[in-house]
């Protein structure tokens, strides 16, 4: 009997899974937590709001009914991380058991106010269920265009990892197996607020030194946050960590990028976020990442600036200034 994988989420990352796994063979059910948008991608056969011209293979349903996508043993959580909590709410009223079904996780942020990563937040809303994570350097543009992509799925169970490893597996998407599952959630929410940094640079002129400078000094920043919360410094050095920093940092497609490029340039976060369609998690994660910073005595003064050009309308020049004019120091990479 052939695999079949829920996905409940449908922008342009949860469509993109599920095309690249009807295609390789498998039952897929998305699910839109819009109804409206459920019933145009049940007509169109696509996803005209974030992946338009893609049409979508035959065994690739769209299902308005929750309780049904929850029938398949493999369920995707593909939606923003503020949200997560109120969808996985909505799927406990519907009294499916969980005791079979692996939860994959491939949302990238920290919860505000809870502090508390997607997985986190899977097991305390759903007892006792089974929770992995994908994550790693995957523009969903370049993968849905067979680009040779590599990412990690990190379960404490390597069993589960191994079985969740060959089902995301394609010829041009090959997935590592990882045990550290907070690290690389926190590698994938992180990067985003250096993102944010490389784009300011960007917006503000500086060249490949300034963000070179961010990248790795950021690297360091989201090591030491890791390490204080009990996750090994060397699942930072992988895909998951390095891998999607480099690439949420340096892609045009990168939406964190994109937004601290517009605020570099001038504009406020809150006329940049009003033009955009999709959902840049940085915004939301910096917020989150500073209060943990202050919380677990951890420093980390890119996130701290970047907090502050966001939400204490710093000027970006002076952010850069007060980065650069810090105490002197050796370098240390934890």
């Amino acid at each position: 009997m052939e695999e079949a994988v829920s996905i409940i989420g449908a922008g342009s990352w949860g469509t993109t899974l599920g095309v690249i796994l009807a295609k390789k063979g498998l039952r897929v059910s998305l699910h839109s937590v819009f109804n409206e948008e459920n019933l145009i991608m049940q007509k169109r056969r696509e996803n005209p709001f974030f992946l338009k011209g893609i049409k979508f293979p035959s065994n690739l349903s769209v299902d308005t009914s929750l309780k049904e996508v929850l029938e398949n043993k493999f369920v995707v959580i593909a939606i923003p991380v503020k949200f997560i909590r109120k969808i996985l709410r909505r799927i406990k009223k519907n009294g499916v058991s969980f005791k079979e079904k692996l939860f994959v996780s491939v949302a990238k942020g920290i919860e505000v106010g809870s502090l508390k990563t997607p997985s986190q937040i899977i097991k305390e809303e759903l007892d006792k269920v089974k929770v992995a994570v994908l994550s790693g350097p995957t523009i969903a543009k370049e993968v849905i265009k067979g680009v040779p992509t590599t990412c990690v799925i990190a379960s404490e169970d390597r069993k589960v990892a191994k079985i969740l490893q060959n089902i995301f597996t394609t010829p041009r998407f090959r997935v590592y197996t990882h045990s550290d599952v907070v690290g690389v959630e926190l590698g994938g929410a992180l990067k985003n607020i250096i993102a944010i940094a490389c784009g300011i640079a960007d917006g503000l002129g500086f060249g490949t030194n300034t963000k070179a400078a961010l990248v790795t000094r950021g690297l360091v920043e989201i090591i030491r946050l890791g390490k204080r919360l009990g996750t090994s410094p060397s699942t930072f050095m992988g895909i998951g960590g390095l891998g999607d920093l480099v690439t949420t940092c340096f892609s045009s497609y990168s939406r964190n990028r994109f937004v601290g490029e517009q605020v570099g340039k001038g504009k406020s976060l809150r006329e940049v976020l009003s033009k955009m369609k999709m959902v840049a998690e940085g915004v939301e994660t910096v917020k989150s990442a500073y209060q943990l910073s202050k919380k677990a005595g951890v420093e980390m003064p890119i996130t701290r600036e970047v907090f502050y050009v966001l939400y204490r309308n710093k000027p970006p020049l002076k952010a850069v200034k007060d980065l650069m004019e810090r105490p002197l120091k050796s370098e240390k990479i934890s």
